[in-house]
């Protein structure tokens, strides 16, 4: 978190990573190791830099969060037989998204840009670049600024969310593994192409994109939760081609076309996220393999 003082260009991914070391101190020891690692953190960021304002920005932004998956990771309910059902993917990726749309919420909320500002900075930037490119470059004097000024704004609530919840499902997925090469994972490493959500969560992705089109603060509402459910159902989407194409001879082939589409080409990730909805609803895994899927209440 402290690299976002220094500005640089790779500041913005390690700040995306400062939950990382709490989540493996959270399924490599225990929670409470965990919940040790966010205080010391804050009081180190405070005495480093001097400013209590440290204390919220770490807590809600990386500490709190990152400790709670960790925690959530591993809570498991014992069977009569002596095994144990742990605490399924599908519920953490929900968590991810809750926590991504809190973030951005809370962040947007505090900003509060003001859209003439925004407006004339978008003005200037496009008359900074009419002038670096010349008549070789694009014609920007027939665009609608005030126009173009909205969309930008109505769009990046959304994006932002979709990034933070993407990074703490990484950050989720690199502490799981670390633990587990390292040999201190506390529970078995779950199978993810089985990802499931609950069921709820798809008439949840449905209000959000209803009130998404909503005006003033209850739209913005309904596009950061509506950015982090895209990102969730994509990585079910992928979880249900990584599945479905096990039978598969070019299986590697496909994947690794899919993957390389989604890096040149994020966008994609909305078709994928349209596939993961799908399979909420007719199920691809239940169809292609004839087993009933396991129920996520």
């Amino acid at each position: 978190m402290a690299t976002m003082a220094s500005r640089s260009p790779f500041s913005l991914m390690l700040v995306l990573l400062a939950p990382l070391p709490i989540m493996i101190a959270a399924v490599g020891w225990s929670h409470w190791t965990a919940l040790v690692a966010v205080i010391v953190a804050t009081l180190a960021l405070t005495i480093a830099f001097g400013e209590p304002l440290w204390i919220p920005i770490y807590l809600i932004g990386a500490g709190l969060p990152a400790w709670w998956l960790g925690y959530v990771a591993l809570l498991a309910r014992g069977n009569e037989d002596g095994s144990f059902e742990w605490y399924p993917a599908g519920r953490l990726v929900m968590w991810c998204t809750v926590i991504g749309s809190v973030i951005v919420a809370i962040v947007m909320w505090n900003v509060r840009i003001d859209e003439q500002q925004f407006q004339n900075a978008l003005k200037l930037a496009l008359e900074r670049m009419a002038r670096e490119y010349g008549q070789s470059g694009p014609d920007f004097s027939r665009m609608d600024v005030k126009r173009t000024s909205e969309l930008i704004m109505s769009f990046v609530p959304p994006l932002a969310a979709a990034i933070i919840t993407m990074a703490y499902v990484m950050n989720a997925y690199l502490a799981g593994r670390i633990a587990m090469v390292s040999g201190r994972l506390k529970r078995p490493w779950p199978d993810l192409a089985a990802l499931r959500f609950p069921r709820h969560m798809s008439s949840a992705f449905a209000v959000a994109l209803l009130i998404w089109f909503m005006p003033g603060i209850a739209g913005m509402i309904g596009g950061i939760v509506s950015g982090a459910f895209i990102i969730a159902y994509a990585l079910l989407g992928l979880a249900v081609l990584h599945d479905v194409t096990r039978p598969l001879g070019d299986r590697v082939f496909i994947l690794s076309a899919v993957y390389l589409i989604l890096f040149v080409f994020w966008p994609a990730c909305v078709l994928l996220a349209v596939f993961g909805v799908s399979d909420s609803i007719f199920d691809f895994r239940k169809t292609a393999t004839g087993a009933p899927p396991p129920a996520i209440t």
